[in-house]
């Protein structure tokens, strides 16, 4: 993109949420892949503008995908969440992966950096649940509204340990650098608005939010899993 500079045009990232807002709310298959550019917006070097360039000619070879949403999809909330442990090579932070369905329909999708370091895998697995919990409990209030009713929510998870961590109200070394504000995936497991239930890693569809994936598994998530179709 261009940015005005004085009476100067130059090439950079923009600082407007055109790119990270618009493009992402329709095609969650750019989620990373913009989040990480918009990390270095303040600052960006070539490599970050040559990955902007990538993803507009991504968008441009891909105008006839989108998201499909069938009438005879069964209403059943349920959520996946994962995270890619020490990610960023800088402040080695953990990015955090979450998805929301609705049916079999995408409805709801987040890719973010966490505020803290995680010391462990099990950390940051546990910490991106707590965030889909979160927005789980808004959806089901909010679908409350419109008198739909969820009894327990499935929240898919691919780390064994972190639903341990969850399940088990005692607290030992893995538990014990963890927030407290993040235990309230453990409460509202326990009080039966949620159920964490364990999936494998290669039908985990967060993993998409957290990190690049080879092509294959970019694809299959993309088209088998998100309901992507062509128009």
């Amino acid at each position: 993109m261009l940015m005005k500079m004085g009476r100067r045009w130059t090439e950079g990232i923009s600082r407007d949420d055109r790119l990270t807002s618009y493009p992402t709310a329709t095609r969650p298959d750019i989620q990373f892949a913009v989040c990480l550019c918009a990390r270095y917006q303040a600052s960006p070097r070539t490599s970050h503008r040559q990955a902007v360039k990538r993803i507009f000619r991504y968008l441009k070879f891909t105008p006839e995908l989108g998201l499909w949403y069938s009438s005879g999809s069964s209403l059943f909330l349920r959520g996946f969440s994962d995270a890619d442990h020490a990610g960023c090579r800088i402040d080695r932070k953990s990015t955090s992966g979450t998805c929301q369905l609705l049916g079999t329909s995408l409805v709801s999708w987040s890719s973010r950096k966490q505020a803290s370091v995680s010391l462990s895998t099990t950390e940051a697995e546990y910490i991106a649940a707590a965030s889909c919990c979160s927005q789980l409990l808004w959806m089901k209030a909010t679908l409350s509204d419109f008198g739909l009713r969820f009894g327990k929510i499935p929240l898919l998870v691919d780390s064994t340990s972190a639903i341990s961590v969850a399940k088990n109200p005692v607290l030992h070394s893995r538990t014990k650098h963890i927030d407290v504000r993040f235990h309230f995936l453990r409460d509202h497991y326990e009080k039966g608005d949620i159920d964490l239930v364990h999936v494998a890693s290669e039908n985990q569809l967060a993993d998409i939010f957290t990190k690049p994936l080879e092509f294959g598994a970019f694809v299959r998530l993309r088209v088998l899993r998100f309901g992507f179709v062509t128009g």
